[in-house]
């Protein structure tokens, strides 16, 4: 069993930045980020398996960055150039096993409880 906590969500305004931070209780092979609005499906931002590089969605490449602790438990989120569009829950999730299709929902096992963002103009 993984538990994952995020931290950091909050209201921003457009053009801002904001950091999200996600604790685990062990640490994942494979860790990333999603976020999700109401009525569509969660959206993969970008994940990081052991030992290996970031990979991101195209919607936030350039925007958006990732970073892991020396402990390899804890997974940040660096979002800058925020847009109204960023507005959603955003979750960390995270597998104890390699995940292959590191930005499908479906591949991970465990998951936190989700922070909020608001961008507003």
């Amino acid at each position: 069993q993984v538990h994952l906590m995020e931290s950091g969500g909050g209201s921003v305004q457009v053009g801002g930045s904001l950091r999200l931070s996600c604790a685990a209780s062990k640490a994942p092979v494979t860790m990333a980020w999603f976020r999700q609005v109401p009525g569509k499906e969660r959206e993969g931002l970008a994940f990081i398996r052991r030992y290996a590089s970031p990979i991101y969605a195209d919607s936030v490449k350039g925007r958006f960055t990732i970073s892991k602790g020396n402990a390899e438990t804890t997974l940040d989120l660096q979002m800058n150039s925020l847009k109204l569009e960023d507005t959603a829950m955003y979750y960390c999730a995270a597998d104890l096993l390699y995940v292959g299709q590191g930005l499908e929902a479906n591949e991970y096992n465990y998951w936190g409880q989700g922070t909020q963002v608001t961008v507003s103009s």
